[in-house]
């Protein structure tokens, strides 16, 4: 809401990254009469330390501690008008689409990473230990195991590198991001399971990394646009074309 020269923001917003750890926020808030669906958005720099901006406790979650969340409350914070971003209100979709956008990259190319880790821990293990005198990774299931975890990573980097070139060129910026998130999450997750299927027992314990990788690879398939999500969007999109 403007009040003069100055916004009145209010509102909450829950899985901040380093919330806990921020001095600035950047805010998307709705301003204006017309400010319904995706119209009347407007991004704001909100200092943290403004009267009536609260940061809750840091979130427990399954996996991926090392980045810190936490639930974000705006209580009638005043901002000048010169925190608006842009040139105009109403701008803040289009700014919020073209960082989503961007960052379904980024995790795919972290999800590839995370899942040559996974390859990499698992051929070491089959390799040493041993069962019945034999190392594990003799045995056939294990190798087709390995080669499933292989062949995703391969696939994955490939379709990464692809959905960069095409970003940055500008030549696809709908379908190639969301097709590279979508496979590359959903992959990592599977190699890691694998993962643990190799090291049994002891992939299940705490403190082994495919026991870490298996909870942190969950929550790729959830943030920067659900699994559901980008289908839909690769669906809507090969169908725009044709029309």
């Amino acid at each position: 809401m403007r009040d003069g020269d100055t916004y009145v923001i209010s509102g909450s917003k829950r899985f901040i990254t380093n919330a806990p750890l921020a001095d600035l926020f950047v805010v998307f808030a709705r301003t204006g009469e017309e400010s319904y669906g995706t119209k009347g958005i407007s991004v704001f720099l909100v200092e943290a330390g403004l009267p009536g901006v609260t940061v809750g406790p840091k979130d427990h979650k399954t996996g991926q501690a090392g980045a810190w969340t936490a639930e974000v409350f705006f209580d009638g914070v005043r901002v000048p008008d010169t925190a608006l971003i842009g040139d105009a209100e109403g701008a803040g979709f289009g700014a919020a689409m073209k960082s989503l956008i961007r960052g379904r990259v980024h995790i795919a190319a972290l999800c590839v990473g995370m899942a040559d880790r996974i390859l990499e821990e698992s051929v070491a293990y089959a390799a040493a230990s041993k069962q019945g005198g034999r190392p594990i990774g003799e045995f056939q299931l294990v190798q087709a195991m390995l080669a499933e975890i292989q062949t995703g990573v391969y696939a994955g980097r490939a379709m990464v590198l692809e959905a960069a070139r095409n970003y940055d060129s500008g030549e696809d910026r709908r379908i190639g991001p969301s097709a590279a998130k979508l496979f590359c999450s959903e992959m990592v997750s599977k190699a890691a399971d694998l993962a643990v299927q190799i090291h049994g027992g002891m992939g299940y314990m705490r403190g082994t990394v495919v026991e870490r990788c298996f909870r942190d690879a969950r929550l790729f398939r959830i943030y920067e646009g659900t699994s559901e999500i980008q289908k839909l969007i690769i669906g809507r999109a090969l169908l725009k074309d044709v029309k």
